[in-house]
Protein backbone atom coordinates (compact mmCIF):
# COMPACT_ATOMS: atom_id res chain seq x y z
CA UNK A 1 0.00 0.00 0.00
CA UNK A 2 1.20 3.56 -0.91
CA UNK A 3 2.05 5.64 2.01
CA UNK A 4 2.55 8.85 0.05
CA UNK A 5 -0.34 11.17 1.55
CA UNK A 6 -2.81 12.05 -1.22
CA UNK A 7 -5.83 14.61 -1.52
CA UNK A 8 -9.32 13.74 -0.94
CA UNK A 9 -10.78 12.05 -3.85
CA UNK A 10 -13.86 14.07 -5.93
CA UNK A 11 -16.23 11.87 -4.74
CA UNK A 12 -15.90 13.45 -1.32
CA UNK A 13 -18.46 16.48 -2.82
CA UNK A 14 -21.24 14.42 -2.73
CA UNK A 15 -20.86 12.90 0.67
CA UNK A 16 -20.68 16.39 1.57
CA UNK A 17 -24.26 17.02 -0.07
CA UNK A 18 -25.20 13.99 1.71
CA UNK A 19 -24.45 15.45 4.88
CA UNK A 20 -26.21 18.63 4.26
CA UNK A 21 -29.01 17.29 3.26
CA UNK A 22 -29.74 15.09 5.87
CA UNK A 23 -30.18 17.89 8.75
CA UNK A 24 -32.62 20.67 8.79
CA UNK A 25 -31.40 23.88 7.61
CA UNK A 26 -28.07 22.77 7.22
CA UNK A 27 -26.68 25.59 6.47
CA UNK A 28 -27.57 28.30 8.49
CA UNK A 29 -27.60 26.06 11.54
CA UNK A 30 -24.28 25.23 11.08
CA UNK A 31 -22.80 28.17 10.17
CA UNK A 32 -24.32 29.92 13.58
CA UNK A 33 -22.75 27.11 15.34
CA UNK A 34 -19.24 27.66 13.14
CA UNK A 35 -19.28 31.38 14.47
CA UNK A 36 -20.01 30.38 18.02
CA UNK A 37 -17.06 27.77 18.37
CA UNK A 38 -14.37 30.25 16.71
CA UNK A 39 -14.83 32.52 19.36
CA UNK A 40 -15.17 29.68 22.09
CA UNK A 41 -12.07 28.63 20.33
CA UNK A 42 -10.27 31.78 20.58
CA UNK A 43 -10.69 32.10 24.43
CA UNK A 44 -10.46 28.75 25.55
CA UNK A 45 -7.02 27.85 23.81
CA UNK A 46 -5.47 31.02 25.28
CA UNK A 47 -6.56 29.41 28.64
CA UNK A 48 -5.15 25.96 27.69
CA UNK A 49 -2.16 27.21 26.96
CA UNK A 50 -1.36 29.24 30.09
CA UNK A 51 -2.02 25.86 32.02
CA UNK A 52 0.74 23.76 30.30
CA UNK A 53 0.66 20.30 32.07
CA UNK A 54 -1.69 21.40 34.56
CA UNK A 55 -4.81 21.03 32.53
CA UNK A 56 -4.33 17.57 32.62
CA UNK A 57 -6.26 15.74 36.00
CA UNK A 58 -4.37 13.40 38.09
CA UNK A 59 -5.98 10.62 40.33
CA UNK A 60 -4.61 7.95 42.53
CA UNK A 61 -5.23 4.33 41.70
CA UNK A 62 -6.17 4.04 45.53
CA UNK A 63 -9.31 7.06 44.74
CA UNK A 64 -11.47 5.72 41.81
CA UNK A 65 -14.10 4.43 43.63
CA UNK A 66 -14.44 7.66 45.72
CA UNK A 67 -14.09 10.63 43.59
CA UNK A 68 -16.34 13.48 44.08
CA UNK A 69 -18.68 14.26 40.48
CA UNK A 70 -16.38 17.48 40.36
CA UNK A 71 -13.42 15.55 39.44
CA UNK A 72 -14.67 12.98 37.60
CA UNK A 73 -16.89 15.87 35.63
CA UNK A 74 -13.17 17.40 35.33
CA UNK A 75 -11.76 14.37 33.78
CA UNK A 76 -14.45 14.13 31.31
CA UNK A 77 -14.09 17.57 30.12
CA UNK A 78 -10.67 17.36 29.72
CA UNK A 79 -10.92 13.79 28.06
CA UNK A 80 -7.58 12.88 29.78
CA UNK A 81 -6.34 11.76 33.01
CA UNK A 82 -3.17 10.74 35.05
CA UNK A 83 -3.43 7.40 37.04
CA UNK A 84 -0.97 7.07 39.47
CA UNK A 85 0.20 3.60 41.08
CA UNK A 86 -1.89 1.56 38.99
CA UNK A 87 0.66 -1.23 38.89
CA UNK A 88 3.58 -1.62 42.13
CA UNK A 89 6.77 0.70 41.01
CA UNK A 90 8.90 -2.52 41.17
CA UNK A 91 6.99 -5.22 39.47
CA UNK A 92 6.49 -2.33 36.50
CA UNK A 93 10.42 -1.58 36.32
CA UNK A 94 10.72 -5.60 35.91
CA UNK A 95 8.25 -5.57 33.65
CA UNK A 96 10.88 -2.86 31.18
CA UNK A 97 13.86 -5.39 32.46
CA UNK A 98 12.18 -7.90 30.84
CA UNK A 99 11.30 -5.94 27.45
CA UNK A 100 14.64 -5.28 27.30
CA UNK A 101 16.20 -8.81 27.69
CA UNK A 102 13.42 -9.60 24.71
CA UNK A 103 14.71 -7.48 22.23
CA UNK A 104 18.20 -7.58 22.85
CA UNK A 105 17.94 -11.89 22.30
CA UNK A 106 15.65 -11.49 19.50
CA UNK A 107 17.76 -9.05 17.23
CA UNK A 108 15.07 -9.48 14.43
CA UNK A 109 12.23 -8.24 15.89
CA UNK A 110 10.56 -5.76 13.13
CA UNK A 111 10.47 -2.27 14.84
CA UNK A 112 11.66 1.26 14.03
CA UNK A 113 13.68 3.32 13.25
CA UNK A 114 15.30 0.09 11.64
CA UNK A 115 18.74 0.94 12.61
CA UNK A 116 18.25 1.73 16.30
CA UNK A 117 14.77 0.48 17.06
CA UNK A 118 13.16 1.80 19.60
CA UNK A 119 9.32 1.52 18.73
CA UNK A 120 8.46 -2.40 18.48
CA UNK A 121 5.70 -4.37 16.52
CA UNK A 122 5.63 -7.13 19.29
CA UNK A 123 2.38 -7.93 21.10
CA UNK A 124 2.87 -10.69 22.98
CA UNK A 125 5.99 -10.70 25.29
CA UNK A 126 6.00 -11.80 28.93
CA UNK A 127 5.83 -8.41 30.33
CA UNK A 128 2.81 -7.42 28.17
CA UNK A 129 0.75 -10.43 28.87
CA UNK A 130 1.28 -9.52 32.21
CA UNK A 131 0.48 -6.11 32.44
CA UNK A 132 -2.81 -6.33 30.33
CA UNK A 133 -4.04 -8.95 32.79
CA UNK A 134 -2.80 -7.38 36.11
CA UNK A 135 -6.51 -7.07 38.13
CA UNK A 136 -5.45 -3.22 38.72
CA UNK A 137 -5.30 -1.84 35.14
CA UNK A 138 -8.42 -4.36 34.15
CA UNK A 139 -9.97 -2.21 37.08
CA UNK A 140 -8.95 1.17 35.84
CA UNK A 141 -10.01 0.18 32.51
CA UNK A 142 -13.27 -0.73 33.82
CA UNK A 143 -13.69 2.41 35.46
CA UNK A 144 -13.17 4.35 32.74
CA UNK A 145 -15.67 2.68 30.38
CA UNK A 146 -18.29 3.35 33.18
CA UNK A 147 -17.59 7.02 31.99
CA UNK A 148 -20.08 6.43 29.20
CA UNK A 149 -23.69 6.08 29.08
CA UNK A 150 -26.71 5.51 27.03
CA UNK A 151 -27.99 9.31 26.85
CA UNK A 152 -31.56 8.24 25.52
CA UNK A 153 -32.28 6.07 28.18
CA UNK A 154 -32.27 3.04 25.68
CA UNK A 155 -31.19 -0.16 26.87
CA UNK A 156 -27.99 -2.16 25.47
CA UNK A 157 -27.96 -5.33 26.71
CA UNK A 158 -25.21 -7.01 24.63
CA UNK A 159 -22.86 -4.15 26.12
CA UNK A 160 -21.61 -4.92 29.44
CA UNK A 161 -18.73 -1.64 30.85
CA UNK A 162 -18.29 -3.39 33.61
CA UNK A 163 -16.23 -6.01 31.83
CA UNK A 164 -13.14 -5.17 30.26
CA UNK A 165 -11.22 -6.58 27.65
CA UNK A 166 -7.88 -6.53 26.54
CA UNK A 167 -6.57 -4.79 23.37
CA UNK A 168 -3.00 -6.30 22.34
CA UNK A 169 -1.33 -3.53 21.15
CA UNK A 170 2.84 -2.65 21.14
CA UNK A 171 5.21 -0.94 22.95
CA UNK A 172 8.20 1.46 23.45
CA UNK A 173 11.50 2.09 24.58
CA UNK A 174 12.60 5.87 23.35
CA UNK A 175 16.24 6.67 23.84
CA UNK A 176 17.07 10.13 25.12
CA UNK A 177 18.56 12.56 22.17
CA UNK A 178 16.39 10.94 19.51
CA UNK A 179 14.33 13.03 17.21
CA UNK A 180 10.75 11.79 16.67
CA UNK A 181 8.56 12.79 14.28
CA UNK A 182 6.24 9.75 13.75
CA UNK A 183 3.46 11.08 16.08
CA UNK A 184 2.69 14.75 15.53
CA UNK A 185 -1.33 15.72 16.42
CA UNK A 186 -4.24 13.33 15.52
CA UNK A 187 -7.04 11.20 16.19
CA UNK A 188 -7.28 7.25 16.11
CA UNK A 189 -10.15 5.45 15.89
CA UNK A 190 -11.52 6.24 12.50
CA UNK A 191 -10.79 8.66 9.76
CA UNK A 192 -13.23 9.62 6.74
CA UNK A 193 -15.51 7.19 8.04
CA UNK A 194 -16.22 10.17 11.06
CA UNK A 195 -18.52 11.47 8.28
CA UNK A 196 -18.74 8.31 5.78
CA UNK A 197 -20.30 6.37 8.62
CA UNK A 198 -23.72 7.13 9.21
CA UNK A 199 -23.62 5.40 12.35
CA UNK A 200 -20.41 6.84 13.66
CA UNK A 201 -21.93 10.07 11.96
CA UNK A 202 -24.56 9.90 14.45
CA UNK A 203 -21.92 10.18 17.30
CA UNK A 204 -21.89 13.73 15.97
CA UNK A 205 -25.23 14.21 15.42
CA UNK A 206 -26.02 17.52 17.81
CA UNK A 207 -22.75 19.10 16.19
CA UNK A 208 -23.72 18.44 12.35
CA UNK A 209 -27.74 20.14 13.48
CA UNK A 210 -26.12 23.07 15.07
CA UNK A 211 -26.49 22.64 18.30
CA UNK A 212 -22.71 22.00 19.45
CA UNK A 213 -23.05 22.29 23.45
CA UNK A 214 -24.99 19.45 23.45
CA UNK A 215 -22.99 17.62 22.09
CA UNK A 216 -21.99 13.68 24.39
CA UNK A 217 -18.41 12.60 23.60
CA UNK A 218 -19.31 9.64 26.13
CA UNK A 219 -22.60 8.72 24.71
CA UNK A 220 -22.76 5.12 23.64
CA UNK A 221 -25.81 5.10 21.72
CA UNK A 222 -23.84 5.06 18.01
CA UNK A 223 -20.62 4.49 19.04
CA UNK A 224 -20.63 0.67 20.08
CA UNK A 225 -22.06 -0.03 16.19
CA UNK A 226 -20.00 2.74 14.55
CA UNK A 227 -17.43 1.36 11.74
CA UNK A 228 -14.03 2.75 12.12
CA UNK A 229 -12.33 0.90 9.31
CA UNK A 230 -14.36 1.02 6.41
CA UNK A 231 -11.05 1.26 4.16
CA UNK A 232 -9.41 -2.09 5.96
CA UNK A 233 -5.87 -0.18 6.33
CA UNK A 234 -3.33 -1.81 8.70
CA UNK A 235 -3.14 0.23 12.18
CA UNK A 236 -6.73 1.25 12.12
CA UNK A 237 -8.32 -0.19 15.31
CA UNK A 238 -11.63 -2.18 14.37
CA UNK A 239 -12.65 -2.26 17.96
CA UNK A 240 -14.39 0.38 20.14
CA UNK A 241 -12.15 2.13 22.68
CA UNK A 242 -13.58 4.12 25.32
CA UNK A 243 -10.10 5.28 25.79
CA UNK A 244 -6.32 4.81 24.60
CA UNK A 245 -4.08 4.57 27.28
CA UNK A 246 -0.39 3.61 28.46
CA UNK A 247 1.08 2.43 30.89
CA UNK A 248 4.38 3.85 32.32
CA UNK A 249 7.57 1.36 32.93
CA UNK A 250 10.05 3.97 33.60
CA UNK A 251 9.94 8.06 34.59
CA UNK A 252 8.87 9.85 32.22
CA UNK A 253 8.62 13.90 32.07
CA UNK A 254 7.29 17.14 29.93
CA UNK A 255 10.36 17.06 27.38
CA UNK A 256 11.22 13.22 27.51
CA UNK A 257 9.56 12.06 24.69
CA UNK A 258 5.70 12.32 26.84
CA UNK A 259 2.19 12.33 25.00
CA UNK A 260 0.88 15.21 24.36
CA UNK A 261 -3.17 16.27 24.25
CA UNK A 262 -5.81 19.07 23.19
CA UNK A 263 -7.37 18.82 26.47
CA UNK A 264 -11.20 19.40 25.54
CA UNK A 265 -12.34 17.02 23.67
CA UNK A 266 -16.04 18.63 23.13
CA UNK A 267 -14.49 21.85 21.50
CA UNK A 268 -12.05 19.90 19.56
CA UNK A 269 -14.54 17.80 18.51
CA UNK A 270 -17.58 20.39 17.29
CA UNK A 271 -14.56 22.23 15.31
CA UNK A 272 -12.59 19.27 13.23
CA UNK A 273 -16.37 17.82 12.48
CA UNK A 274 -17.27 21.00 10.83
CA UNK A 275 -14.40 22.34 9.27
CA UNK A 276 -14.53 20.79 6.17
CA UNK A 277 -18.14 22.60 5.58
CA UNK A 278 -16.01 26.26 5.56
CA UNK A 279 -13.84 28.65 3.85
CA UNK A 280 -12.42 31.69 4.04
CA UNK A 281 -13.94 34.38 2.14
CA UNK A 282 -12.11 35.74 -0.54
CA UNK A 283 -9.28 37.51 0.80
CA UNK A 284 -9.84 36.58 4.29
CA UNK A 285 -6.93 34.59 6.21
CA UNK A 286 -7.53 30.66 7.23
CA UNK A 287 -6.43 32.17 10.95
CA UNK A 288 -9.34 34.49 11.22
CA UNK A 289 -11.44 33.86 14.51
CA UNK A 290 -14.02 36.79 13.17
CA UNK A 291 -17.21 34.37 11.83
CA UNK A 292 -17.58 37.49 9.58
CA UNK A 293 -14.52 36.46 7.71
CA UNK A 294 -15.74 32.63 6.77
CA UNK A 295 -18.22 31.28 4.50
CA UNK A 296 -20.79 27.55 4.24
CA UNK A 297 -18.73 25.99 1.27
CA UNK A 298 -19.87 22.25 -0.07
CA UNK A 299 -18.51 22.98 -3.06
CA UNK A 300 -14.77 21.45 -2.95
CA UNK A 301 -14.05 17.43 -1.58
CA UNK A 302 -11.35 18.46 0.81
CA UNK A 303 -11.95 17.09 4.31
CA UNK A 304 -8.90 19.19 6.08
CA UNK A 305 -6.66 16.91 7.89
CA UNK A 306 -7.96 13.69 6.16
CA UNK A 307 -5.77 12.19 3.37
CA UNK A 308 -5.78 9.21 1.02
CA UNK A 309 -3.48 6.86 1.86
CA UNK A 310 -3.98 4.46 -1.59
CA UNK A 311 -7.14 3.25 -1.55
CA UNK A 312 -7.68 4.06 2.43
CA UNK A 313 -7.66 6.81 4.06
CA UNK A 314 -5.60 8.26 7.04
CA UNK A 315 -6.62 11.47 9.55
CA UNK A 316 -7.50 12.93 11.08
CA UNK A 317 -4.86 15.15 11.61
CA UNK A 318 -4.87 18.43 12.56
CA UNK A 319 -2.22 21.38 11.64
CA UNK A 320 -1.58 24.72 11.92
CA UNK A 321 -2.50 25.30 8.62
CA UNK A 322 -5.54 22.77 8.44
CA UNK A 323 -6.98 23.65 11.61
CA UNK A 324 -5.25 26.97 12.69
CA UNK A 325 -8.07 28.08 15.61
CA UNK A 326 -6.84 24.95 17.98
CA UNK A 327 -3.35 27.03 18.22
CA UNK A 328 -2.01 24.11 18.33
CA UNK A 329 1.70 24.82 18.83
CA UNK A 330 0.51 26.22 21.97
CA UNK A 331 -1.96 24.04 23.27
CA UNK A 332 -1.05 20.53 22.77
CA UNK A 333 0.01 19.96 25.93
CA UNK A 334 2.42 17.73 27.76
CA UNK A 335 1.06 15.16 30.18
CA UNK A 336 2.71 15.71 33.76
CA UNK A 337 5.63 13.69 35.09
CA UNK A 338 4.81 10.25 35.69
CA UNK A 339 6.72 7.24 37.01
CA UNK A 340 6.73 2.87 36.77
CA UNK A 341 3.34 1.82 37.07
CA UNK A 342 1.70 5.24 36.50
CA UNK A 343 -1.11 4.81 33.26
CA UNK A 344 -2.30 7.83 31.24
CA UNK A 345 -5.59 7.50 29.07
CA UNK A 346 -7.40 9.63 26.93
CA UNK A 347 -10.90 9.47 25.30
CA UNK A 348 -10.90 8.09 21.70
CA UNK A 349 -11.43 11.74 20.04
CA UNK A 350 -8.65 13.69 21.71
CA UNK A 351 -5.96 15.53 19.59
CA UNK A 352 -2.33 13.60 20.69
CA UNK A 353 0.83 13.35 19.82
CA UNK A 354 3.78 12.35 21.15
CA UNK A 355 6.68 15.39 21.75
CA UNK A 356 9.37 15.47 19.35
CA UNK A 357 12.27 15.77 21.23
CA UNK A 358 13.66 13.31 24.46
CA UNK A 359 16.04 15.86 26.35
CA UNK A 360 15.60 13.44 29.66
CA UNK A 361 18.80 11.09 30.67
CA UNK A 362 16.65 7.68 30.69
CA UNK A 363 14.75 5.52 28.45
CA UNK A 364 11.28 6.30 28.39
CA UNK A 365 9.15 2.99 28.24
CA UNK A 366 5.71 2.72 27.78
CA UNK A 367 3.36 -0.32 27.10
CA UNK A 368 -0.04 0.56 24.84
CA UNK A 369 -3.21 -0.51 26.89
CA UNK A 370 -6.57 1.26 26.31
CA UNK A 371 -9.62 0.83 27.96
CA UNK A 372 -12.43 -1.24 26.14
CA UNK A 373 -16.08 -2.94 27.09
CA UNK A 374 -17.36 -5.43 26.28
CA UNK A 375 -19.40 -5.38 23.02
CA UNK A 376 -21.07 -7.78 20.51
CA UNK A 377 -18.05 -6.43 18.05
CA UNK A 378 -15.15 -6.14 20.69
CA UNK A 379 -15.76 -9.86 21.88
CA UNK A 380 -15.67 -10.93 18.24
CA UNK A 381 -12.55 -9.34 17.89
CA UNK A 382 -11.01 -10.76 20.75
CA UNK A 383 -11.75 -13.99 20.01
CA UNK A 384 -9.66 -13.24 16.50
CA UNK A 385 -6.59 -11.80 18.93
CA UNK A 386 -6.73 -15.22 21.18
CA UNK A 387 -5.85 -16.70 18.04
CA UNK A 388 -3.26 -14.46 16.75
CA UNK A 389 -1.52 -14.86 20.30
CA UNK A 390 -1.91 -18.76 20.90
CA UNK A 391 0.07 -18.45 17.10
CA UNK A 392 2.55 -15.58 18.09
CA UNK A 393 1.31 -13.61 14.82
CA UNK A 394 0.19 -9.83 14.81
CA UNK A 395 -3.39 -9.20 15.88
CA UNK A 396 -5.52 -8.37 13.60
CA UNK A 397 -5.70 -4.79 13.46
CA UNK A 398 -2.17 -4.64 12.86
CA UNK A 399 0.25 -4.95 9.61
CA UNK A 400 1.13 -8.46 8.92
CA UNK A 401 4.74 -9.68 10.28
CA UNK A 402 6.52 -12.54 10.52
CA UNK A 403 5.31 -13.09 14.25
CA UNK A 404 6.96 -13.88 17.58
CA UNK A 405 6.69 -17.63 17.57
CA UNK A 406 10.21 -18.18 17.33
CA UNK A 407 11.14 -15.59 19.75
CA UNK A 408 12.75 -16.49 23.40
CA UNK A 409 10.86 -14.72 26.08
CA UNK A 410 7.17 -15.38 24.46
CA UNK A 411 4.74 -14.97 26.70
CA UNK A 412 2.56 -17.68 28.02
CA UNK A 413 -1.55 -18.12 28.78
CA UNK A 414 0.10 -18.89 32.14
CA UNK A 415 1.35 -15.36 32.43
CA UNK A 416 -2.19 -14.10 32.96
CA UNK A 417 -2.08 -14.88 37.04
CA UNK A 418 -5.53 -13.78 37.01
CA UNK A 419 -8.77 -15.07 36.04
CA UNK A 420 -9.93 -11.72 35.38
CA UNK A 421 -7.13 -11.48 32.92
CA UNK A 422 -7.18 -14.52 31.09
CA UNK A 423 -11.26 -14.11 30.79
CA UNK A 424 -10.33 -10.57 29.17
CA UNK A 425 -8.41 -12.18 26.81
CA UNK A 426 -11.71 -14.36 25.76
CA UNK A 427 -9.83 -17.62 27.55
CA UNK A 428 -12.73 -19.28 29.54
CA UNK A 429 -12.30 -19.31 33.08
CA UNK A 430 -13.31 -22.39 35.25
CA UNK A 431 -15.42 -21.23 38.51
CA UNK A 432 -14.62 -22.99 41.53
Amino acid sequence: MSTELGPCPPRFVELKKEIAASYPDFEARVTKAWGEILQELDKTTKEIASLGPQNVPEVNFSELGSLTPERVKAIKEKGCVVIRDVVDDAEAREWQEWLREYVTKNPDIEGFPENDKQFFQLYWTKSQIRARAHPNVLETTKWLNQMYHVRSGEKFEEVDLTTPLSYADRFRIRHPGVQWDAHPPHIDGGSIERWEDQVFRGCFAEILSGDWRAHDPYDLRNRINARSSLYKRPNQSTVFRTYQGWLALSETAPNEGTLQVFPNVLLSNAYIVLRPFFTPKEGKSVESFDPEDWQFDISNPDFPGIYSLGQAFTGPRPNTKSHPHLRLDETMVSVPKVFPGDMVFWHCDVVHAVEKSHTGKEDSTVMYIPAVPYTPANAAYVEKQKESFLKGLAPPDFPVTKGEAHCEGLGKVDDMESPIGKRAMGFAVEVA
